[in-house]
């Protein structure tokens, strides 16, 4: 990388311009950027270390859109335990992201979105705000004119359903004997990803039931203006088969079999119950929390039952209030952001037996998952280990948190080793055992692919299946050369699937991070890692996307839209996660250009005097295309770990 005596500024005044010498101006502008570069690491330093918490993990907000503020609001109505105070808290803060034109979005910067402002308005209907009030009257006359409550998602159809706003005839069918489908079975509860499996399967006793709770408003005001478009009926193959079977299933719910259907929704119900992690959820993220709730309800739990309880009071703990405002969060992300942390202060030059990083790795030692969860039933052979994403959730661990926890704990001179060692040797084990028969890796399955789950009636909702990623499969192919496996046949096979995923325009989809330059920023650092030469075409190819796509102020960004619409590919504000995941990715092809110069530069003017960066912008996507968090702790560790690199700290 490096030493701390010779900086990458400084390396680059020998080797750049194809040997031209610079002026002298020319070098003490780089001298200044040097030691400027330099300060601003520390800023950064300094700030992460001092967000420690006192245990030795590090959290930053995930922030999202405000369905999560309106859904809260109507599960407790619907549960009866909706109280004015936490009422008024949430309803302030989705007044507060109200557009101009009376929609709501997804994304700061996004399009508006219909299903999200519907369930804005109904919320703040709930809330006590009137019809005839000008923000809800701009909203109505958007919802009117973006299609009505017919054209919006099936997760919104349910919310009206249930307080008999839209007939449940009009939703697509979800019986629970689903449950009872085979794994090798098509559409069997586990050909879906865990996040959608978990919704699904709290929603078939939902969908069961098709409960009503009155509620002493109307939706008038939203009826009228431009009809919704009707769906297209699809005429062949699997779309139509499923139409008919959604068909089938209406007529089947007029006179279900009642001794399957009871069986099916305990079986349901015992299958949810099982799942709830330690803090209460389900999964750790809020769809299937809200829904298992809802289910548990109607199966005749009280709210003072343990389990009802305990998912109630961890929403509360997911619940941000300051300034007269309250929001949820979807997720939380601690094991995530040690990881990234730990990481980014070694690269600063921190020794590893700094007591920070002693106290990150000890945290994140007790939080290896050693139980079997969903994952074993597409590999029921092999031993647990591995890390998950949040505080609790040792159902789902995940291949993404494995592999950077792995390269967290390999930067730390932990006092127990052996300890430490065991951890990562089961980690590896079980990352190595979850990899695809395609050579990639998902991001919580082994092969959980089946596109057909994409084309059922009632997911509309965003990506409900896991097939591998160029992100993941990138950040397990950084991790294994580091073990002594990069010449380990599935570390081969997954060079081979990721420089075979490379568009061809040179960069990398990005799954789990906004996007192609979130894709490139991993996928080159894991190629050079794995061995491949810095000359390969592949590395040549993806280092000119970036280039190409470096903004005029010398940042990077993407926009969110780029999912929909690759007008928006490699386009956006310049974002401090994404400059460094673009500098990242040029140090590791050993990039020393004017373009590495300029993004530099950018980081070091926009950092505020505390050290961090503002961003405001939305550079992870839960699913492409439908739902989006800005993580707030992404504009400190990714442009930490990027100074330190290209200042030779590390």
């Amino acid at each position: 990388m490096g030493s701390s005596s010779e900086t990458a500024v400084e390396r680059n005044q020998k080797s750049s311009a194809g040997g031209v010498a610079l002026t002298e101006e020319e070098v003490a502008a780089r001298q200044m950027l040097a030691s400027a570069s330099e300060e601003a690491m520390r800023r950064a330093r300094d700030h992460l270390l001092a967000l420690q918490s006192s245990e030795g993990w590090w959290k930053g907000e995930l922030q999202t859109n405000v369905t999560m503020d309106a859904e809260d609001m109507l599960l407790r109505e619907f549960l009866g335990i909706r109280e004015p105070r936490r009422t008024g808290l949430s309803a302030n803060w989705i007044r507060s992201q109200q557009h101009d034109d009376g929609s709501w979005t997804n994304f700061e910067g996004g399009t508006a979105n219909l299903s999200t402002t519907v369930e804005a308005y109904v919320a703040l209907r709930l809330a006590g705000d009137s019809p005839d009030a000008e923000h809800m009257r701009r909203a109505a006359a958007f919802i009117r004119e973006a299609g009505g409550l017919d054209s919006v998602r099936v997760f919104t159809h349910v919310w009206l359903a249930l307080f008999g706003l839209y007939p449940w005839s009009k939703i697509p069918a979800l019986p629970p004997e689903l449950i009872f489908l085979p794994a090798r079975f098509p559409l069997n509860v586990y050909d879906f990803a865990c996040w959608a499996r978990q919704t699904i399967v709290a929603l078939t006793v939902v969908w069961a039931y098709r409960p009503v709770r009155r509620i002493e408003l109307t939706l008038d005001e939203l009826k009228g203006g431009v009809a919704a478009r009707p769906r297209p009926v699809a005429r062949r193959g699997w779309p139509a088969l499923l139409e008919r079977l959604d068909r089938a299933l209406h007529i089947y719910e007029r006179r279900p079999i009642r001794w399957l259907r009871r069986l099916a929704l305990e079986r349901v119900e015992r299958w949810i119950v099982q799942r709830q992690e330690a803090d209460g959820s389900w999964g750790g993220i809020q769809p299937p929390w809200v829904y298992s709730l809802i289910a548990l309800h109607l199966r005749g739990y009280p709210t003072e039952h343990p389990v009802m309880k305990t998912a109630l009071e961890g929403i509360d703990r997911f619940t941000i209030k300051e300034d007269g405002l309250c929001r949820l969060e979807a997720c939380q992300s601690p094991v995530w952001d040690t990881a990234l942390a730990t990481v980014a202060l070694s690269d600063t030059g921190l020794p590893g037996d700094h007591p920070a990083l002693v106290r990150a790795a000890d945290w994140l030692l007790d939080e290896e998952v050693r139980l079997r969860g969903d994952w074993s039933v597409r590999r029921p052979e092999l031993e647990p280990g591995g890390w998950a994403f949040e505080f609790a959730n040792d159902n789902y661990p995940d291949l993404d948190d494995t592999a950077e926890v792995i390269l967290a704990l390999r930067r730390v001179a932990h006092p127990d080793m052996d300890r430490l060692e065991q951890a990562i040797e089961r980690g590896v084990r079980w990352t190595m055992g979850m990899q695809s028969s395609s050579g990639g890796w998902g991001a919580f399955d082994a092969d959980n692919a089946r596109e057909l789950c994409r084309e059922l009636p009632f997911c509309d909702f965003g990506e409900v299946i896991d097939p591998p990623s160029a992100d993941v499969t990138a950040h397990v192919l950084e991790m294994l050369p580091g073990e002594g496996l990069a010449g380990h046949r599935a570390a081969l096979r997954g060079v081979d699937w990721l420089i075979r995923e490379q568009e061809p325009d040179g960069s990398w989809f990005g799954r789990w991070g906004v996007n192609h330059v979130y894709g490139t920023g991993a996928a080159l650092p894991a190629l050079v890692a794995a061995g491949v030469d810095r000359s390969d075409p592949s590395i040549r190819r993806a280092v000119e996307w970036l280039s190409a796509h470096q903004n005029a102020d010398g940042g990077w960004g993407e926009d969110p839209r780029s999912y929909e619409d690759p007008a928006w590919i490699g386009r956006g504000h310049s974002t401090a996660s994404q400059t460094a995941w673009a500098l990242l990715a040029l140090h590791a092809a050993g990039e020393r250009s004017e373009v590495v110069e300029r993004g530099l530069a950018w980081l070091v003017a926009t950092q505020r005097p505390d050290g961090r960066w503002d961003e405001p912008w939305y550079t992870g996507p839960g699913f492409p295309c439908d739902y989006y968090i800005n993580y707030h702790l992404y504009r400190l560790v990714f442009p930490l770990m990027a100074l330190g690199r290209l200042t030779g700290a590390r």
